[in-house]
């Protein structure tokens, strides 16, 4: 994950589109994948991809199906499911088809798109979270609560991508870069650069997309945990327990994320202050999966943990359970319908009317249909 391409020996012909390795690799066969294990990193990596991708299309189903989950609070839930499925389709595509091959496909533009998108959707999506934790913070601590208000958690979103824009563009401009990591099958910021353009840059990068984000997520639930407690020796009416939920569900989201999260940040940290070669390509690629895992264990923790959610995707299974039991009956009864008929006439003509209207806990699929058989003798 995080090592010069100099010493994956990489030549420097980059004209013509794709990195080439120098006969020398064979020198340091220590510092590179055999094809077993680009074929174990592939498999993850595909895993990652199918679930983080189907994961997070539910989620954005669920979104647009029912208008209950539209609250200013899930709008940053939505935001990060965004970000998650924009990484499964821009990024983890790339470095899964170049983990099959052992080698990395994209050329160095492709590297360079690799490393910005990545890094781009992981920022928004901890910003989101950061705000998250700063909305259920103010939601919880003031009394006086108003009527829901989208203005603001539109804005935020739109400013976390601001955000992350301001932090990964200036590796395109100059400042610092982005360049193969790990096995050579990915692509992210130069770690292990010692040039001082590259060290101020992840020193600020580690400052203001990392350490303050983490600071105010640990302020903000700290007090909450202190309030909730407080509070909940008072008062336990049905509205409070259901901020209990979701606060537990916030906090589990972003543990979650952390975990995922920290071990890259460790190692990156290793590679860019500690002595060359610290990190090897075999051990730095674990917490580049890991990283990439949480692509897929955000949308399960939103659906599994988060009762709006849960109870939609119930009612969502049921609608379509029941849609194909009724499509089956459906058939069932033309079949003996055309039975009863044939001996009566040459050719019979009727019309079923089926309503499909299914009404459970804002489920519903209003339209009719109308079904017309007919039998020739």
């Amino acid at each position: 994950m995080f090592y010069e391409v100099t010493s994956l020996n990489f030549s420097a012909n980059l004209s013509e589109g794709h990195l080439v390795s120098s006969p020398n690799e064979d020198d340091e066969p220590e510092k590179r994948l055999s094809k077993t294990g680009h074929a174990v990193v592939s498999v993850f990596l595909g895993c990652i991809l199918v679930f983080g991708f189907f994961n997070n299309l539910i989620v954005l189903v669920l979104f647009c199906k029912f208008k209950t989950l539209r609250t200013p609070v899930n709008m940053f839930l939505l935001n990060i499911s965004v970000s998650d499925m924009l990484v499964c389709l821009f990024g983890t595509t790339l470095s899964f088809a170049s983990s099959i091959y052992g080698r990395w496909l994209g050329g160095k533009n492709g590297c360079m798109w690799y490393g910005f998108i990545n890094s781009c959707f992981g920022i928004v999506s901890l910003i989101s979270l950061t705000v998250l934790s700063y909305e259920r913070y103010s939601t919880l601590t003031v009394c006086n609560k108003r009527a829901p208000d989208f203005q603001r958690p539109l804005i935020a979103v739109g400013g976390s991508w601001l955000y992350s824009l301001v932090w990964t563009v200036p590796p395109l401009l100059g400042w610092s870069s982005y360049g193969p990591e790990g096995a050579g099958t990915s692509c992210s910021v130069s770690w292990t650069s010692k040039s001082h353009e590259s060290v101020s840059y992840i020193i600020c990068l580690f400052i203001f997309c990392l350490a303050v984000p983490v600071l105010v997520m640990g302020y903000c639930y700290g007090w909450l945990l202190y309030t909730v407690k407080r509070v909940g020796k008072v008062r336990r009416t049905a509205a409070r327990r259901r901020e209990y939920h979701i606060l537990f569900m916030v906090i589990t989201t972003v543990v979650c994320y952390l975990l995922c999260w920290t071990p890259y940040g460790v190692v990156a940290m290793m590679a860019t202050f500690g002595k060359p070669g610290i990190v090897t390509s075999t051990a730095s690629v674990v917490p580049s999966i890991l990283a990439k895992s949480s692509t897929a264990l955000n949308p399960v923790i939103y659906i599994l943990m988060n009762k709006q959610f849960y109870r939609c995707f119930l009612i969502l299974f049921h609608c379509r359970n029941a849609s194909a039991a009724k499509g089956s009956s459906v058939q069932s009864k033309t079949a003996n319908i055309q039975r009863s008929r044939k001996m009566h006439s040459n050719t019979v003509a009727f019309t079923v009317h089926l309503p499909t209207a299914v009404e459970d806990q804002g489920c519903t699929s209003p339209d009719n249909f109308n079904i017309q058989i007919h039998h020739t003798l």
